[in-house]
This record gives structure tokens, sequence and C-alpha cells, in this order.
């Protein structure tokens, strides 16, 4: 199908709901249409909810409760995996406060506090004397991308909070709390040196655009970081006014992904682009009381999988590209996150299925047998096949399902980490 006719069929599944004001068509009331991320709440097979005291965007809450309370009954179970935590969090204790401000070009708008990073597949063009426009080459990244440093910082930003503030929930260790909100603060609070909420200018391509809808999948890391603010409740380095400071920026940014032009083009892409910029939404809406667009992101994720699965589990859009492996499973990690998440809006996500048998599930168990070695991939992936690449999202699928045969199928194809033993069962 192509790129054309999935944005029609998206736009008209979405025109019902539009607004008067067209910048505003997510906020619209809805009608029912029905794991990088499960949530504290999933549902059985048999649609009974878990309960927790710990709610995540990213992560098993319920898991990682208990896992607190085993450590702290003195149990050997996590022991192992807490070392190795702390082992992360302590290099994440030397790391120094990062911003914006570090990249050393300035945005086309000439403010450095705007997030800035070029396309990672586009090259110079060998037949023209100063390579622009650049051309596509799919799947082969240009290292030309590392000279702007907004999109490894936020990215290795993410994941050291998220090491620090789960090594404090777990230890109680000040410290931790500490440099992690000294670390949050930089990025998006301290006026010197925040981010601006927008992505007008991410994934820019040299000779054709300065910035485009598709480097909004950058930001799918911004509920990691949520994830570490509510890890973070229980230390008083990390004030209600730091609190209220993030939720302002994040209700921004969710502002900007909702209105503007770019944000609202990633909406229609109908593949990975479009799935990663919902979860964004609904975490966003979810941590800044906006239930409303919450709902509407994950009803949005329901009516994609008629559209981006076919009935047998398969991704055509994603095993279109020269890395087919590693992309199925990059959009299935994201429709498995809205799962999870979708659960606090009281939509299942897990067990819905099409009339014509398209479901998550069979995303899922399409990609088993590749990983298993029982059948051998037949898409292009021009970098190794990994089967392990399929572990975390066999764990979440775990949860989601509540089916052990998951878990049993991760530990299989191998992959395993101290973080996930500590974050999903």
């Amino acid at each position: 199908m192509t790129v054309k006719l999935l944005a029609i069929k998206k736009t008209a599944a979405r025109g019902a709901r539009l607004r008067s004001c067209p910048y505003r068509h997510r906020n619209a009331k809805h009608g029912f249409l029905m794991v990088v991320f499960a949530g504290c709440s999933v549902l059985s097979a048999c649609g009974a909810a878990r309960t927790a005291s710990l709610q995540l965007l990213t992560a098993d809450g319920a898991h990682v409760s208990s896992v607190r309370d085993s450590l702290r009954r003195g149990e050997p179970q996590f022991k192992s995996a807490l070392a190795e935590l702390e082992a992360d969090a302590k290099q994440g204790l030397t790391v120094q406060p990062m911003s914006v401000m570090d990249k050393a070009i300035t945005p086309p708008s000439g403010n450095k506090h705007d997030y800035m990073s070029q396309a990672p597949y586009w090259w110079p063009d060998p037949s023209k004397p100063d390579g622009l426009p650049y051309i596509r080459r799919d799947g082969k990244r240009n290292p030309q991308i590392d000279k702007i440093t907004d999109r490894a910082e936020l990215e290795r930003l993410s994941k050291t909070v998220f090491s620090l503030a789960l090594a404090f929930y777990f230890t109680g260790r000040q410290e931790y709390a500490q440099h992690a909100a000294q670390l949050v603060r930089a990025w998006f609070l301290d006026e010197s040196t925040r981010m601006n909420p927008n992505l007008n200018f991410g994934q820019g391509i040299p000779g054709i655009v300065v910035g485009r809808a598709a480097g909004i999948v950058e930001t799918r890391f911004l509920p990691e970081i949520i994830d570490s603010e509510t890890l973070l409740k229980g230390s008083p380095t990390w004030t209600e006014s730091d609190r209220q400071k993030l939720k302002s920026w994040m209700g921004a940014y969710l502002n900007w992904l909702e209105t503007s032009r770019l944000g609202r083009e990633e909406a229609t892409r109908g593949n990975n682009q479009e799935t990663w910029e919902e979860v964004q939404v609904t975490a966003l809406g979810l941590y800044t009381g906006q239930t409303d667009v919450a709902r509407a992101a994950v009803e949005r994720s329901r009516a994609a999988i008629s559209l981006e699965f076919e009935p047998d589990g398969r991704q055509p859009r994603e095993l279109a590209r020269t890395r087919a492996w590693d992309y199925s499973i990059f959009n299935l990690t994201a429709f498995l996150s809205q799962a999870a998440v979708g659960q606090r809006v009281n939509i299942d996500l897990w067990n819905y299925r099409t009339i014509d048998g398209r479901a998550l599930r069979k995303g899922v168990d399409y990609l088993v047998p590749f990983a298993t070695g029982k059948a051998q991939f037949p898409y292009r992936q021009i970098t190794p096949f990994r089967p392990s690449a399929l572990h975390a999202l066999l764990r979440r699928a775990a949860v989601g399902w509540n089916d052990p045969k998951y878990r049993a199928l991760a530990q299989q194809v191998g992959g395993g980490t101290a973080l996930l033993d500590l974050t999903f069962p």
C-alpha cells in the first residue's frame, strides 16, 4: 500500500473526529473504534486488571514495586541485578549536565535553545561539487549526523536519568536523585540551557529542508524522562516546583505536537514514526492531566492496526525497509507501549482484533520463528540479524497477554539485561 493511500485512509478515519478548529482536532470527543514500555496496569488475557502502587509508562510498575519490596525484605532474587544497576548509576554520577546549548551548530532560527538534528540516512551527492542536495541511502547511517549533538545527548540523558532514578527508588540514596534532578533541570528547566519545546529542526536534510516531521521520533525518550520524575518523587531534592515546571514543559511540547504542521504530518505517516508519535502524545497527555488527548491517541493507534498489519502479522511498511527485522520490532515496541498505557484510559489494544484477524499478537507471533531459528527471515536486513533484538518485546508480551510462553521465548533468544529483570517480570 502506498504512503499516499495510507494517508488517505488515515485521514478518512479521523475526519469524523475533527473539531471546528483544525489545530485542536485531537481534543475532540471520540467514539470507540476498537510495551523503549509497558505501563503499570495491564490486562490479562481474560481482561482482569492488575493493580499497582506505582504508575509507569515505560516499565511495569507493579513489578518495580515488588522488586523494591523484595529487596527491602533482604531476599536474594534481585540483588545481582541491583548491583549492575548501581554500577550504571555510579557511572551516571560522573555524567556532566547536557543541554541543547552544547551543539556547535546553530539552528536556522538563530537560537541554540531549539533542538536540531540531521536525517541519518541522507548523504552528500557525489555527482555534485558541494554534495547538495543530499540523497537517501536507507539504513546506512551518515556519521556526519553526530556533529549535531542534540539527538545523541537526549538519548544519553534519558538512559542516565532513568538509571539514577531507578537506583534511588530501590536504595533511597539521595546522591542518585540529586544528580538525576540536576540533569533534568539542565535540559528542560534552567532558563540558560533549557530546550525550547518544539522540534522544528529535527532531521533536516542539507539542500532540501531544515526540519522534518520524521524528527519527532527522536523525542520518543520523553516518556522515560517522565518515569524518572515519578521515581524521584520520594526525594526532597526533586521539588514540587521542579515537578510543575517539567509538567509545563511537557504540556507545551504536547501542544506543539498537536498543533504544528510537522506534528500533524507525523500523525499520518502510517509507519513506526506515526506509532511513536502517538506514544508520545499518550504519555504526555496522561502526565499533564489531558486524559481526553491520551485516549484519542490510543484510539488512533487501535485504528492504525488495520492499516499497518496484515492478517498474518506482517508489517508491510516496515518490511519494505533495508533493515526490515529491526524496524518491525521497532514499530511493534511502540504499539505494545500503547497497549500497556492504554489500560489507563480503558482501551484494550492487547486483545483488539479486526474482522479479518489483524492484531498485535499476530505481529509478535509472526516474528518469533525467525528469532528462534525455525524459519529464515525472508526480507532485507543490511545490518546483522540479531534474534536477541526480540527479547525485550517478548518480555512485554508476556505481561500484556499474561502468557509465560513469551517469557520462555525471551530466555531462548537471549538478550536479557539486569535493567529488564528489574523493570519487567
